[in-house]
């Protein structure tokens, strides 16, 4: 059996298929999964509660049962004022580094990772410089709750 014309081939087909082969960077997100029931048996201080509710319209930034809600502008979510926000609370919170993420149905995850981002990071700019402080780098996701329903005023 002749194989020269197949072994041409392959001389020219193998490195031709590595040149145009086009190499991908993977990037992950390290998320954590919120702790179960059965951990939490010993009774302690309860800590700061500090969650993002990211709906349509809004972003909510809750901690302990009260929260401030952001409204979208311009149909983009305000970073910057929740990233003022977290700041505010890390300033008080120094040892906290958890939050929670909780998602309605059907949020674009683009926008999922940029609350994520400005969770996670604070970028503050002195001088020409930019700098980078932590603020809550261990992230949970989860649903969010259902939207209080607003009554009409008569």
């Amino acid at each position: 059996m002749n194989i020269t014309a197949f072994m041409n081939l392959m001389v020219i087909l193998v490195p031709f298929l590595l040149i145009t082969a086009v190499f991908s960077r993977i990037a992950i997100l390290e998320l954590n999964l919120p702790a179960a029931a059965a951990d939490q048996q010993v009774p302690r201080k309860p800590d700061l509660q500090l969650e993002v509710i990211l709906r349509r319209d809004a972003i909510e930034v809750a901690q302990g049962g009260s929260g401030i809600t952001l409204a979208k502008h311009d149909g983009h979510y305000d970073l910057n004022r929740v990233s003022e926000l977290l700041q505010r609370i890390k300033a008080q919170h120094p040892g906290k580094t958890d939050i929670t993420l909780l998602l309605e149905p059907e949020i674009p995850y683009d926008a999922l990772v940029q609350v994520m981002d400005t969770a996670r990071v604070a970028t503050r700019t002195e001088g020409g410089r930019q700098f980078k402080s932590e603020l809550f780098p261990d992230i949970s996701i989860g649903d969010a709750p259902p939207a209080p329903i607003k009554q009409a005023r008569r």
